[in-house]
């Protein structure tokens, strides 16, 4: 997949290409179908099938206290576009100005005069352009001006309890309910970040946990859950590049700590050294909330349970 981080990235010339636009913050199971459909629509029609996405967000742009946080970091999200079979996605970088366009200057600059569009799809809830001035009716309007045809395409896939959507991707991580986001997103939550130093204490009460810093991606309610630590810098063949784990997001109340964490223990495994290096943490189920103990002696009783719930529910997985 090519990827073009400024329009002046495009060759001269491109086209005739399949175009679709959107933010796809989680590239969820909707987002998945109407991609396939973008690329189905290309090859039939001997064309190039190209998505148009922003970094940042446009809420992070115009609406900066209240824009939601994001699903997926973007490495996550291009390698998920890139998985769809799209030939190429032209990543815009979000600004005022941008915003500042008209539709008519949008389109013609960027699908038109930059990516030689014969095909643009998409839903009929479409808004761009200053001040989202344009609509579905504007785009097709602008089709017939310059000579492409306007695909317009429903909400897809979901039932009442999984809508395929980001906010419902959003709202199931808010509440802990990794399960329902794995069902609307078609994969495992992840996030990614870099291992930290900490405060050793895992290691000291015999669980030593990879704390994760720098992180991309929507971070889960506090809580333990069963998941994966995956190691992208390893080779793909190498043992030690996906391992079980039992993960725990919180402030460490029995400690009284203050500061929220993310961190892993590697099921059965005190030899790994993963300081500095950069890695995922997949979420495959909650096991219980965050809770304050009496005692060490309880907290440790816990973890061993922690420990063996996350055995028995991945080990089925492997």
């Amino acid at each position: 997949m090519q990827l073009w981080t400024d329009l002046e990235q495009v060759p001269a010339g491109f086209g005739p290409s399949v175009v679709t636009i959107g933010n796809f913050d989680g590239v969820h199971k909707g987002h998945q179908a109407v991609l396939r459909r973008i690329v189905q629509l290309a090859r039939a029609d001997a064309a190039l099938a190209v998505a148009v996405t922003f970094h940042p967000h446009p809420a992070a742009v115009h609406r900066p206290d209240s824009s939601p946080e994001l699903i997926t970091g973007l490495d996550d999200r291009l390698a998920l576009l890139e998985a769809t079979g799209l030939d190429a996605v032209l990543l815009v970088e979000y600004t005022l100005d941008f915003a500042a366009q008209t539709p008519e200057e949008f389109v013609a600059r960027y699908l038109v005069d930059g990516l030689g569009a014969r095909t643009v799809v998409v839903g009929h809830d479409v808004r761009f352009g200053k001040q989202n001035a344009g609509t579905l009716a504007t785009m097709v309007e602008l089709g017939g001006q310059h000579g492409f045809e306007v695909v317009a395409i429903e909400d897809v896939g979901g039932d009442d309890h999984h809508r395929w959507s980001s906010t419902a991707v959003r709202a199931a991580l808010a509440e802990g309910d990794v399960t329902s986001a794995a069902q609307v997103l078609g994969r495992w939550h992840r996030v990614r970040g870099t291992v930290v130093h900490g405060d050793a204490r895992g290691r000291e009460l015999g669980f030593p946990t990879a704390n994760l810093g720098g992180i991309e991606g929507f971070v889960p309610a506090d809580g333990v859950y069963a998941g994966r630590l995956l190691r992208p810098t390893l080779d793909g063949e190498h043992p030690d590049c996906v391992l079980p784990a039992a993960i725990s997001i919180g402030t460490n109340p029995t400690f009284d700590g203050v500061e929220r964490r993310v961190e892993a223990y590697v099921l059965d495994r005190t030899d790994l050294d993963l300081y500095d290096e950069q890695v995922v943490l997949e979420f495959v189920e909650h096991l219980r909330p965050t809770l304050r103990f009496d005692g060490i002696d309880e907290l440790i009783a816990t973890m061993h349970d922690d420990v063996a719930r996350a055995r028995a529910i991945l080990e089925p997985r492997a």
